[in-house]
């Protein structure tokens, strides 16, 4: 029996079903956050919507695969964009300033990337491939939300909170290494690289592509604090 939603396509970066779903995820971030400007109650609305996506995105991880061949990397919330998810869900409830900062960086620098090029196999209407999608525009939905419609703002001078997301995404990597050597898994593409084409294939072969990923994330946090430059003392 095949499970719901089973799909036997796979799905092909690039292609216009990924450009046609680009393209309606962004179309639907740019709603709420249009329909969360237009007053508070309205707010309250979506930050309670993207919270929910965010913290429901890993029990719906679980249902997604229920009856595809999984690995771990499938079913322990330890990739990247799992955890921002989880840190997305509680940014967007507690308004704890680390909590943001975290989202809006990763958010933007991280999970963007991974739908440009994403990491996943199965094509619509497939569980897997609605739960990819699902989980990555709701993080990139909080990012864009937070400075946009909560007014956040990082710490001043302008790149002390670039540097300190880039000491935990160092520590993060690390981490992940460590884990997949005893798990045999691939978090944080720590141990090679995805399936799929990625930037990860251009910068080298391994360990050297670990060195040239946290140097190109560096220069994206810094890049994302630059617009608030003009704020700094």
């Amino acid at each position: 029996m095949n499970p719901p939603y089973h799909s036997s396509t796979l799905f092909h970066p690039f292609s216009s079903e990924h450009f046609i779903t680009l393209a309606i995820g962004f179309v639907v971030i740019l709603g709420l956050i249009i329909f969360a400007k237009r007053s508070e109650k309205n707010q309250g609305i979506v930050t309670a919507v993207i919270a929910f996506l965010c913290f429901a995105s890993y029990p719906f991880t679980l249902f997604a695969w229920s009856g595809y061949p999984r690995a771990l990397d499938n079913v322990l919330p330890f990739h990247l964009c799992d955890l921002a998810a989880i840190v997305a869900g509680f940014a967007l409830y507690t308004r704890k300033s680390f909590l943001l900062t975290l989202t809006y960086f990763w958010g933007i620098a991280a999970t963007t990337q991974a739908l440009l090029t994403p990491a996943i196999t199965h094509g619509p209407p497939s569980l897997p491939f609605i739960n990819f999608f699902v989980q990555h525009f709701a993080i990139v939905a909080a990012a864009i939300y937070i400075p946009l419609v909560l007014k956040w703002r990082p710490e001043m001078p302008w790149w002390k909170s670039p540097l300190k997301v880039f000491g935990i995404s160092v520590a993060y990597q690390g981490i992940a290494l460590l884990i997949n050597l005893m798990l045999k898994t691939n978090f944080a593409f720590a141990s090679h690289p995805p399936d799929n084409p990625s930037l990860i294939d251009h910068l080298g072969q391994w360990p050297i592509y670990l060195f040239a990923m946290q140097g190109i994330a560096l220069a994206l946090y810094l890049l994302l604090a630059l617009p608030f430059r003009r704020h700094s003392p």
